[in-house]
């Protein structure tokens, strides 16, 4: 094989290796994995291309870069302090801490440089705009839907920077030592007034206890004289109908069994065992016992 062949021979690999390589670079260049917490912009000639999702991704060797990689994990903005003055004029320091992440970031790196200080700058404003409408005592005891009512701002003013906000924290509200004490001498005068206001209502309840007791007697015992009353009534009635029926005879009855009734009880009582009586009483009783004997 003459020199010339040899030279050919050896220009050809030389060719066939370079298209190799060649072929191999733009198989590296085209072929993009992205990792599950990435999107990565991909830039054509200085211009937007395309967004490359996590997986196996490809592009055009030579004409398309990968401009970004921008992170899709959500992420915590340092916690950060702003003082405010509150509807009634209370300044107060706010701690604040805000998560987000970037869901377009096509949007993101285009339209702003520095995503961290410009939403920390959105969530000043909007917690001092809010704390402005509200009363102290308002904002310490509505956290919750101060915190609502942020977070939903907070996603309105970020949507055009691909950004959504998945949630945001008020960690605390700190007062002025003077606030404090002021506050402080407030409630220990609500609590005696709470304290008075029980007191006083366990008097009256006390007071009305005792009247509902007394009215309670008095019916009980209107209600006793009354029943005697009826019975009075009812003996009375009988009497009177046994006299209609039977005539005097049945009054005589009556008058002696009350006249033995009395003579009973005073031979019973202490110290009484002897009993003087004049004549025409014991012709009474007499009289009583006759007739009592005539009924038995």
């Amino acid at each position: 094989m003459s020199e010339d062949q040899l030279f050919d021979l050896f220009a050809g690999n030389i060719l066939y290796l370079l298209g190799a390589v060649f072929f191999i670079v733009v198989i590296f260049k085209g072929v993009r994995i992205v990792p599950q917490s990435e999107k990565h912009v991909v830039e054509r000639f200085g211009r937007l291309h395309s967004v490359l999702g996590p997986g196996i991704n490809f592009v055009v060797p030579l004409l398309d870069s990968v401009a970004h990689k921008i992170s899709i994990l959500e992420r915590q903005l340092p916690t950060a302090s702003q003082d405010a003055i509150t509807k009634d004029n209370v300044l107060v320091q706010v701690d604040t801490s805000v998560f987000y992440r970037i869901t377009e970031p096509e949007k993101t790196v285009y339209r702003i440089r520095d995503v961290d200080a410009a939403i920390s700058t959105t969530v000043a404003g909007i917690v001092r705009a809010e704390i402005g409408k509200m009363d102290l005592d308002e904002v310490q005891s509505n956290r919750s839907q101060l915190i609502s009512t942020i977070k939903i701002l907070v996603e309105d003013a970020v949507d055009d920077w691909g950004i959504e906000v998945t949630r945001a924290e008020i960690l605390d509200v700190n007062l002025d030592q003077a606030t404090r004490d002021a506050m402080l001498q407030q409630l220990n005068a609500e609590r005696a007034r709470r304290a008075q206001v029980t007191e006083a209502e366990g008097a009256k309840r006390s007071v009305e206890l005792n009247a509902d007791a007394e009215l309670y007697a008095a019916e009980q015992i209107a209600k006793a004289r009354r029943i005697q009353a009826e019975a009075e009534a009812y003996a009375t009635q009988v009497v009177a109908q046994a006299i209609a029926e039977h005539g005097i005879e049945a009054a005589q009855y009556q008058v002696a069994l009350k006249q033995v009734e009395a003579l009973n009880a005073l031979g019973q009582g202490e110290g009484k065992q002897t009993i003087v009586l004049p004549a025409a009483a014991l012709e009474a009783f007499g009289d009583a016992f006759k007739l009592l004997k005539g009924k038995a």
